[in-house]
This record gives C-alpha cells, structure tokens and sequence, in this order.
C-alpha cells in the first residue's frame, strides 16, 4: 500500500493500538506523530495500517467540559485573577489544541512554538520578558526501548533538552513556589525532569501522554487559589493517564482571590 504524507496510521507491531500522522517518508522509513498522544515514532511501510481520518474537536470538547466540571469558583460573592501560562510547545497543532483548551477555561496565555532542541536558548529572555506564574515546556518525546537502561537521560529522545530548559528557567526564579514548571511529554524521564526543578513532570511510568496534559496541569494550577496547597491528586485525576502519566510536588495555587465581586 502506498501511503502519504497526512495519512492516519497505526502500527500492526504494537496491535493498532495508538493512531499516528505521517509527517515524512524519508529513504523508506515513515516517519510518525500522534495525534492524541506527545510520541513520535517511525516504522517500515509494512508495519503499518491506514485509519480513517477523524476530528479531535468533539474529543476535545467534552475534556474541556469534563475539567470544568471540577473546577467550581464561587462567582456570587468572590472575583478571581488566575494565573498567567506562557505555554513553550515543539508541536504546532498540539500547540493550537491547548490554546482553545485554555481560552475554553478562562486562563491568560501566551503561547510559543519552539522545537524542543531550542527552547533553553531564549527561555529566560521569554521568562523576563512576560513574567508569568507557570510555564508549561513540552512536545514531544519517547523512550528508547532497546537502550534497556531508564535511569540513563540520553536513552530519550528530548527529555535531555526539557532538563536543560527546566535548569534555565530555575536560574531565573529558583523558588519552586514562585514559578511553577510542568515540563515533559510521552515516555519522559520523570526523575530527571523533577531533579532538574520542575514542579509537574512526565512520565512517571514511561507511558504516552495526552496532547492536552500538560495544559490541564497548568490550567488546573492556575485557577488554584495562592492560600493553600493544591489537591495534587485530584489535579493529576483529571490528566488522561492520572499519575501513570504525569506527577508532581505540592505547591500552592496562582490565583488570587477577591471580594467583593
């Protein structure tokens, strides 16, 4: 079967189990992206299987509707100022998805596009710059299964250049109170990644994480008020792999609140 650029595959070897894009074909080697999952991967022809082409905004939506849920703010008596997100992404169309995600919740964001071999270059400059009270450093990422050793940062694909990015922003603000990191993507090195100064890491199971993860953890922290420690639990709940996927330390939220409304 010949296949394209923009296809919807999965792969037979890992029982269709995960739907990728096609990004590139290159010397026979297809190269893949997920669409719900932060993994890149790469597979012979062979291997794969064509999938119908889908859209991710029903499935988005009722996410959005299932966090909001969880998040009730007394609007009758209290007014609230959540905190700001600059939200540093190696993926475009990941990217755009948490960009409604965090219109849809009410949360001020401001939003780059870096390839995550970049994004300790200039991230201090950015961090000076917008002053914000969370920043979110993902993309994409993945373990390489036949190194063997977890505990070896360069058996990942880009969680060596998430670590150097995390120690950058920490020069910045060391207090892991003032600024809030939530850094990572599928199959990530959690321990590093947390060493490194960042509050909320993937993955603590070297599992694949949603697309919209990182921006549920930061939204969530967000419009968590500042006078008391967040529900670390029920936050990492309401990722799609729980603490499978994403984990963290206890802080306290960025929002303030006000009264009267």
């Amino acid at each position: 079967m010949l296949f394209k650029v923009g296809d919807i595959v999965s792969r037979n070897s890992y029982n269709n189990d995960t739907l990728f894009k096609i990004v590139s074909i290159e010397d026979g080697l297809i190269n893949l992206k997920g669409v719900e999952v932060r993994l890149y991967a790469d597979s012979p022809p062979g291997d794969l299987k064509l999938e119908k082409d889908l859209s991710l905004k029903n499935e988005d939506e009722e996410l959005i509707e299932e966090v909001n849920e969880t998040i009730r703010l007394d609007r009758n008596e209290f007014f609230y100022l959540p905190g700001k997100v600059l939200h540093i992404d190696g993926d475009d169309e990941y990217l755009e998805r948490c960009i409604n995600f965090y219109k849809k919740m009410k949360v001020k964001t401001y939003a780059l596009s870096l390839k995550e071999e970049v994004m300790s270059i200039d991230i201090q400059k950015y961090l000076k710059e917008l002053k914000p009270d969370i920043v979110v450093i993902t993309g994409h990422d993945f373990f390489y299964k036949n190194r063997k050793e977890i505990n070896n940062i360069n058996n990942y694909k880009n969680s060596k250049f998430f670590v150097d990015a995390i120690k950058k922003a920490r020069e910045y603000e060391k207090s892991q109170d003032k600024l809030i990191i939530i850094a990572g993507a599928c199959q990530s090195d959690y321990e590093s990644l947390i060493k490194a100064g960042a509050n909320f890491a993937s993955s603590p199971k070297r599992v694949n994480i949603h697309a919209l993860d990182p921006a549920i953890i930061a939204a969530s922290v967000a419009l968590s008020t500042r006078d008391k420690p967040i529900d670390i639990i029920k936050i990492i709940e309401r990722t799609k792999y729980k603490e499978e996927g994403i984990g963290g330390i206890i802080t306290n939220g960025m929002m303030y609140r006000g009264y009267p409304r």
